[in-house]
């Protein structure tokens, strides 16, 4: 039970493995997009209460495992992932916006 995350009346150990993809598998996390968006990911993921315990990344997908309290869904938990980061990358990079 040391592992386990606790709040006032339950204890949890939830994880999920999420996989995102960029649109149509385009390789845009190359070069300082991808530890931008590893930065993004992690403040976004803080905000829910949650903790990400690692991720790999590759030029078109990021494997992420979080663990999250038992009232976030992971529907809730992907969109302000998702909407957040990709409003931050493409503010950032304009170049992403003709690539996609």
């Amino acid at each position: 039970m040391e592992h386990y995350r606790r709040t006032d009346d339950t204890h949890f150990d939830i994880k999920f493995h999420l996989v995102w993809i960029t649109k149509y598998r385009k390789k845009l996390l190359r070069g300082d997009v991808g530890p931008r968006f590893a930065r993004s990911f992690g403040r976004t993921v803080q905000s829910w209460r949650s903790t990400s315990s690692r991720g790999m990344k590759a030029a078109s997908t990021s494997n992420l495992f979080v663990s999250c309290p038992p009232h976030v869904s992971v529907s809730y938990l992907m969109q302000p992932i998702k909407g957040r980061s990709s409003r931050r990358l493409m503010q950032e990079y304009n170049n992403l916006k003709r690539l996609c």
